[in-house]
C-alpha cells in the first residue's frame, strides 16, 4: 500500500463576500467535475449539499452561476478523504447533480469519476507515491464498493514523484491519448439493489403502462441497470444520443419502463432518483460483443458509464438474459466483453467463479484522467461561512 501523507488539509478562506474552498477540477474518464478534500466541507449534509449546488450553479439548465457543464456528465463531484480503516487507503463519495435540479444524489456510483480519485489524492498530498506505479485501495462510501486503482508516478528531474497524465491509452469518448488508470473492481454485485439479480432471475417480463409486456434483465454489478432490447421500445439501438434525446415518445416509453423496473428491483419509487440506468441493447455492428445506448436516466449518454459497462458486460455472459440474446458469443472464466456505445467501445474483463458462474469476482478495465484546473471554488457566504471573523479569533 502507498504511504498516507501526514500533511494537514489546506484551509477554507474568505474572499470578500464569498467563501473560497480549495478544489481541483478534474476529468475522470468521460466525465468531469470538481474534486474536494471532504474534510474541508461542512459535516452537516444539508449545508454540504447547499454548498455543492452553489458551486455547480444548480438549479439552472445552463449552470451559468457555477462550474457545472450543463449536462449530467459534467455535473459530477468527487469528495475524497484519507481512509478511517486500515483495509483501504482512501474513501470517496460520488455526488451527482442535475443541471436544473436542486438535489445532490450520493446514492449511486460513478466509475468514470473514480478514475480521478487517486490522481487527486497524490496531487493533494493525501497519498505519497512509492515508485513508478502507485496503487491504492479505495472505498466508495456511496455503496461500500472497494476497488484497486493504479496510476503512473514517475520521478521528475528533482527526484520528486508526480502523477503522469500523458500517455498512449485511448478511451473512446475522450479526445487524444493519456496515461492509463487501471481499475480493478472487487465483488461489486448488488451495489445499490442488494444483489446481482434483484429479482433472482436473468429475465423478467413486466407490464408497462401504455407499452405492454416488456422483457428485461434487471441487474446490478456496480450500477443498477435495466437492460431492454432496443427494438422492443421502437428503437434500433444504433441511434445517436441527439436522436434519442429528441424522441420524446421513445423517452416517455423508457421512463415508464424505468419506474416499473425500479419497483421490481426493490428500489421503491425512483421518480426522483438517478437510477436505475436504462440500457437499450442491440447486436454489435463494429466487431464488439454488444451495442448499447445508455440513458442516465433520461438523457442519452455520449458513451456509457464505467459501471454501466461492467454491468452490461456481466449480463452478456448470463444465458437467458436480454443482453445474451443479442450479444456475440463470450465464454470462459475470464472473458473480455467489448461493449459498443455511441463514441466507440469499452472493453471489460470479467473474472467468474468457476464453481458459481453467476458470481463475478473481479472486473478490470482501463480509464484515463487529467487535472484540468487547481484553485478555489467560491460560494456566497450566505450559503456557508465557516471562517471566524477577526474578533472571533481574538482570545476572550
Amino acid at each position: 500500500m502507498p504511504a498516507v501523507a501526514a500533511a494537514g488539509a489546506p484551509e477554507v478562506t474568505r474572499r470578500g463576500s464569498q467563501t473560497a474552498i480549495p478544489c481541483l477540477f478534474m476529468r475522470g474518464g468521460t466525465s468531469r467535475g470538481p474534486f474536494f478534500d471532504a474534510r474541508l466541507l461542512p459535516e452537516d449534509t444539508g449545508v454540504r449539499d447547499a454548498v455543492l449546488l452553489a458551486a455547480m450553479g444548480s438549479p439552472d439548465p445552463r449552470q451559468i452561476d457555477g462550474v457545472g457543464g450543463a449536462h449530467p456528465l459534467t455535473s459530477k463531484i468527487g469528495l475524497v478523504r484519507p481512509a478511517a480503516e486500515a483495509a483501504v487507503d482512501l474513501e470517496w463519495t460520488f455526488a451527482q447533480v442535475q443541471p436544473a435540479g436542486d438535489v445532490v444524489d450520493t446514492s449511486s456510483n460513478c466509475g468514470n469519476m473514480l478514475a480521478a480519485v487517486l490522481p487527486f489524492a497524490v496531487e493533494t498530498g493525501m497519498i505519497a507515491p512509492t515508485g513508478d506505479r502507485t496503487t491504492a485501495r479505495v472505498l466508495t462510501r456511496n455503496t461500500g464498493m472497494v476497488c484497486e486503482i493504479t496510476v503512473a508516478t514517475p520521478a521528475g528531474p528533482s527526484g520528486d514523484r508526480h502523477v503522469a497524465y500523458e500517455g498512449t491509452a485511448r478511451v473512446d469518448g475522450v479526445p487524444g491519448t493519456a496515461a492509463p488508470v487501471e481499475i480493478g473492481f472487487l465483488d461489486t454485485a448488488g451495489s445499490v439493489a442488494g444483489s446481482l439479480l434483484p429479482t433472482g432471475r436473468v429475465r423478467d417480463t413486466l407490464d408497462v403502462p401504455a407499452v405492454g409486456p416488456v422483457d428485461v434483465t434487471l441487474i446490478d454489478n456496480g450500477q443498477p441497470l435495466v437492460i431492454v432490447a432496443a427494438e422492443r421500445l421502437g428503437a434500433t439501438g444504433y441511434e445517436t444520443p441527439a436522436e434519442i434525446d429528441a424522441d420524446d415518445a421513445l423517452r416517455a416509453r423508457v421512463e415508464a419502463l424505468r419506474l416499473v423496473c425500479g419497483a421490481a428491483m426493490g428500489l421503491g419509487d425512483v421518480t426522483t432518483r438517478n437510477y436505475p440506468k436504462m440500457t437499450l441493447v442491440a447486436p454489435p455492428r463494429h466487431g464488439g460483443t454488444l451495442s448499447t445506448r445508455s440513458l442516465i436516466p433520461r438523457v442519452c449518454h455520449q458513451s456509457i458509464g464505467v459501471l454501466a459497462a461492467v454491468t452490461a458486460a456481466t449480463a452478456c455472459v448470463f444465458e437467458g438474459s436480454v443482453a445474451h440474446d443479442v450479444a456475440a458469443a463470450v465464454s470462459g472464466t475470464h472473458p473480455t466483453v467489448s461493449v459498443e456505445h455511441p463514441s466507440g467501445e469499452f472493453g471489460v474483463t470479467l473474472a467468474r467463479d468457476p464453481d458459481d458462474p453467476r458470481r463475478i469476482t473481479r472486473s478490470a478495465l482501463l480509464r484515463t484522467a487529467r487535472l484540468l484546473m487547481a484553485g478555489d471554488v467560491l460560494v456566497p457566504r450566505s450559503v456557508w461561512d465557516p471562517v471566524p471573523t477577526v474578533q472571533e479569533k481574538k482570545p476572550a
